[in-house]
């Protein structure tokens, strides 16, 4: 549940959402917090005067060039916005998340009204903190918003989980832990105030006394005000816009700008949201416990340097001190290269730890809000956020399958000790592969037979850090024999000419350096052409790996 509480905080005031509001790019802001980052905007300003003298917009425009975004990442914080000539150089403040605050053009006139229902200056904007995009105003203000009642829901659930133990309320000094709750008086007791202020006799003997979580539980589960509908207030949301993607009431349908639109049941639509989301949920579920075995992975991998690296020094140590004193000068040198090469692979090991870690948090968070998200049984609130739970959920997984759970770093120290050389040159002393290169793999879709001829092609594995200096390619002779050299270099492509007709060949390949020569590739059988012909493409009897 910890890891969920970052998607509970609004990003301008970093503490949970009070009254949030779903802005039109699918982020959400506490209704506060949205009224203190508007922005008044001059008439001058406007989109349509901007297009008429053909200045440059912002990075962040929308489509609609109507509300084409005010906003630009190249400014500098101090009063970019028109219409800040009351106070043209007073710097933007920050939020505890790092995001940019504009203070108001001129102080609010004080109202006892709510923020939703205060009136906005004309022309105002509000840009979201997260995406950045811009949107102008109309005369409902910030109450052409919708309310994120989902979200609502789930904070209320979370903080009431992480509550300390309930406290009865009528002790008059220091409150003591509460043993029961009256579902009818609705007050949690400790067992002398429920002894004194409420006996089991005369009317409440029929009372229902119950354990403070169950009470706690049942105040949860209280039912919430009806969704209503932000152009008209007074209808209930009934229906759902398919081109818009969000809820709408019947007065909507008959006047409104979605009365040519498709329709569909609140309810199945709600049904059908859910269900994407839990089976893209599903997906992403896989993708983290994928993420924690390859975390487990990592830690081993973390221990195995360490070991490799004790075993490696140890070796490093027993050579050089084998030699004479001149020699002890140099050892300092090649195990401070030994210590660095050490450094570095713990390194990049532990940064893709602290990186997996973090990513495997979030996705852990959007998870279980996600799960908290559906056990919502308010179909229009649930619809307003689901086309954007689901695009997040479908993003995250794809960005777990983009080579995050491949490790970066190998846990072999491929550099030996060379101790044959003569006294005198024990100053030019230095590491020496002294390790044979990996074995090829042949890439069975870029090899082919055309006519009598046939190519081949193959690469070194990856992760392989021993190189080769060349590689060897063998044939036998098309009847079974014995293989023989064809092709000797450090090209990975070859092709091989002259060879007999309708006849099977063997194929296989191995890689050499200074140290030695590796095993050798799988063999590769290739089948030639029955007669010569203008072109063939090889076919999967043709081309078969063994």
């Amino acid at each position: 549940m910890e890891e969920m509480e970052e998607e509970l905080k609004c990003p301008v005031c970093g503490s949970f959402y009070r009254e949030p509001i779903i802005l039109p790019c699918s982020h959400n802001l506490c209704q506060a917090c949205a009224r203190n980052i508007l922005v008044q905007t001059p008439e001058s300003e406007s989109p349509q005067s901007r297009r008429a003298s053909g200045s440059a917009v912002s990075d962040y425009d929308y489509l609609d060039l109507d509300k084409m975004s005010l906003y630009s990442e190249a400014d500098s914080g101090y009063g970019s916005y028109g219409g800040f000539a009351s106070a043209p150089t007073t710097p933007c403040q920050k939020s505890p998340n790092g995001v940019r605050v504009f203070p108001p053009a001129m102080p609010p006139p004080a109202t006892h009204l709510s923020p939703a229902l205060a009136p906005v200056p004309r022309n105002s904007c509000i840009t979201c903190p997260q995406c950045h995009r811009s949107l102008i105003l109309d005369d409902r203000g910030l109450r052409g918003f919708p309310k994120n009642r989902v979200l609502e829901g789930v904070i209320d659930r979370y903080q009431q989980s992480k509550a300390a133990a309930l406290k009865c309320q009528l002790c008059e000094k220091a409150p003591k832990e509460a043993t029961v709750m009256c579902e009818q008086c609705d007050v949690f007791y400790c067992d002398p105030c429920r002894l004194r202020c409420h006996p089991p006799r005369g009317p409440l003997a029929k009372h229902r006394l119950v354990p403070p979580a169950q009470g706690r539980v049942s105040r949860r589960l209280s039912p919430r005000k009806v969704s209503t509908c932000t152009d008209h207030e007074l209808e209930n949301h009934s229906m759902y816009c398919v081109q818009c993607k969000m809820p709408v009431c019947y007065q909507c349908l008959e006047e409104g700008k979605h009365s040519s639109h498709e329709v569909k049941a609140l309810g199945a639509m709600w049904k059908l949201h859910k269900s994407q989301l839990s089976q893209a949920l599903n997906g992403l579920s896989d993708r983290a416990k994928e993420a924690k075995e390859f975390l487990v992975q990592l830690r081993n991998m973390v221990q195995q340097i360490q070991e490799n690296s004790v075993e490696f020094e140890a070796c490093l140590v027993a050579q050089c001190d084998a030699l004479i004193d001149a020699l002890n000068r140099r050892k300092a040198q090649l195990l401070a290269r030994v210590n660095k090469e050490h450094e570095h692979k713990l390194k990049v090991v532990r940064d893709q730890i602290s990186h997996c870690t973090v990513k495997l948090r979030q996705t852990t968070g959007l998870m279980e809000y996600c799960l908290e998200v559906i056990k919502e049984n308010d179909p229009s609130g649930f619809l307003q956020i689901s086309d954007a739970l689901i695009r997040r959920v479908h993003l995250t997984e794809d960005q777990w399958g983009k080579g995050t759970l491949t490790p970066r770093m190998t846990t072999d120290f491929d550099l030996s000790l060379d101790n044959s050389p003569l006294l005198q040159s024990i100053h030019q002393l230095d590491f020496v592969q002294m390790k044979v290169p990996a074995t090829p793999i042949l890439q069975l879709e870029e090899c082919c037979t055309h006519n009598n001829s046939a190519t081949l092609s193959w690469k070194q594995p990856p992760l392989s850090t021993v190189p080769a200096e060349g590689y060897i390619l063998e044939l036998d002779d098309g009847s079974g024999g014995q293989f023989r050299e064809v092709y000797v270099g450090k090209e990975t492509m070859c092709t091989v000419d002259g060879l007999h007709f309708n006849s099977t060949y063997n194929a296989r390949v191995k890689a050499f350096n200074k140290t030695g020569v590796s095993l050798y590739s799988k063999t590769l059988v290739l089948q030639t052409s029955e007669g010569k012909t203008l072109q063939q493409y090889p076919s999967e009897r043709e081309l078969r790996g063994v």
